[in-house]
């Protein structure tokens, strides 16, 4: 039986990358200035509407994006090293160019800010969670520990994690107002700063996991 403790750590490894490539309190500032034209209640629904979407894109990445990669013949252990890479490569770009990443994504989404249906295009696909993210839960699925007991904690800590990703874009987009007042975009972007290295962090260690096991198979096949 798996400890509550293991779950815990799961839960803070998935949580760690998703926050730091969604970023919630960034991205609502962005969010705040494409539906500046609809009423309150109708960002309101907007908000919920990108939380679950969002959720749901998470989720469908973390546990069905392996077996994808696996029908057209990509190991996990390929997947890992490939992913852990992306991850940090983009974790790279977040750390040392976050007003860029934040101009990218403010130019994607107001070119179709006059669409009549903005919930699922642009603002959760590509905006919240983009190819990044899904990258991100990708890798993270991949990851996923041999033993039985423990997968069991993982898959509970990592959809646990997908899921407070998500609450909190809900929370986040529907108090996007409030927020840049109480935050700044300065303290956002510092704080950007910070989860964008622990999921430089987070990547390299993926990576470190498929290029350990394929190496033991090499070394001692």
């Amino acid at each position: 039986m798996f400890e509550p403790w293991t779950i815990l750590q799961d839960f803070l490894l998935a949580f760690s990358a998703l926050f730091s490539i969604v970023n919630p309190p960034g991205s609502a500032f962005i969010f705040g200035q494409v539906t500046a034209d609809r009423s309150h209640v109708q960002r309101q629904i907007l908000a919920r509407q990108v939380a679950v979407y969002a959720a749901a894109v998470m989720l469908v990445a973390l546990w069905g994006g392996v077996y994808v990669l696996r029908f057209f013949g990509i190991t996990v252990d390929a997947l890992r090293i490939a992913g852990g890479l992306v991850v940090a490569v983009r974790a790279w770009e977040l750390l040392s160019q976050p007003e860029r990443n934040e101009a990218r994504k403010q130019v994607e989404a107001a070119e179709t800010s006059n669409t009549d249906d903005l919930a699922f295009f642009p603002l959760t696909m590509p905006f919240t969670t983009g190819p990044g993210t899904i990258s991100v839960a990708i890798a993270l699925g991949s990851n996923v520990p041999g033993d039985t007991t423990r997968q069991v904690a993982y898959v509970i800590g990592a959809s646990v994690a997908a899921l407070a990703v998500a609450i909190l874009v809900w929370v986040s987009y529907r108090s996007a107002d409030s927020l840049l007042d109480w935050l700044g975009v300065g303290r956002v972007r510092v704080l950007s700063r910070l989860f964008a290295f622990l999921l430089l962090c987070i990547g390299t260690q993926i990576t470190l996991n498929g290029a350990t096991t394929v190496l033991r198979a090499v070394l001692h096949p």
